[in-house]
């Protein structure tokens, strides 16, 4: 299923879906993406940041076998080393804030928070401070050393002109990027460490979405399936709203 241009609808129409995706997002991670001592929730609220989907590395598990919860028995899952993707960047030194930031990114369950997957709304575009506290918010994250994946299903507009991994990765590494015309779409996955990489897919409306990766240490990832999981959510949206974005030829 290609993505779609969600220009052509209201904002509260895109909030409806954003809300379908991320629980399908969620559920696929912790259906079996993520290795058993990691788990997912959506819509938990971080240092003062909303992702729609926090990764937590709970108590590690038991050696062997471990029951899936349906009475059979669960294949642990093994991370993968750095993915490939279309444009790679990396920092020259340890990122550390321009202006430090006294937050502390913690749970109150005491599990740690290891990785957040964000999608962008227009909420996050529509004003050039709500824009700027996105940018300054996933830059904490990536001081922190919190993994982060990005999915940006809007165009750059007025307020971000080159996107928002641009904007991110001039305040990490003060390094411009430049997304291309006909892909304005971004896709970008931080693997955080001594340094920070950005693992950068450009996308557009019309084409299917790539796998991406979310870091749960430097390293290793699993891959996010954002095509299956949107097409999940798609299939669930009001005809009504099918029908505008996905006209029938």
């Amino acid at each position: 299923m290609p993505m779609h241009d969600w220009t052509k609808v209201e904002a509260g129409i895109f909030h409806a879906f954003h809300h379908r995706w991320i629980s399908a997002l969620s559920d696929a991670l912790n259906g079996g993406k993520l290795p058993a001592d990691y788990y997912a929730l959506p819509e938990q609220v971080a240092a003062g940041f909303g992702p729609d989907v926090l990764t937590f590395q709970g108590p590690p598990a038991d050696e062997g076998p471990v029951e899936d919860g349906a009475g059979g028995v669960a294949i642990a899952t093994k991370l993968q080393t750095r993915p490939r993707t279309r444009f790679t960047a990396e920092t020259d030194a340890e990122f550390y804030r321009r202006k430090k930031s006294s937050i502390v990114v913690r749970h109150v369950s005491g599990d740690r928070i290891v990785a957040m997957i964000e999608i962008v709304s227009p909420g996050n575009k529509s004003n050039r401070h709500a824009f700027r506290a996105f940018v300054d918010k996933a830059c904490e994250l990536i001081e922190h050393r919190i993994h982060l994946l990005i999915a940006d299903p809007f165009p750059p507009g007025p307020h971000n002109p080159n996107g928002v991994h641009a904007a991110i990765w001039e305040q990490v590494q003060d390094d411009p990027f430049q997304p291309s015309a006909d892909q304005p779409l971004t896709l970008v996955a931080y693997e955080c460490d001594l340094t920070t990489r950005a693992y950068i897919e450009p996308a557009a409306v019309g084409q299917t979405l790539p796998d991406m990766a979310l870091f749960l240490e430097p390293n290793g990832c699993v891959m996010v399936p954002l095509e299956a999981t949107y097409e999940t959510a798609f299939a669930v949206m009001p005809r009504r709203w099918q029908t505008v974005l996905a006209p029938l030829s």
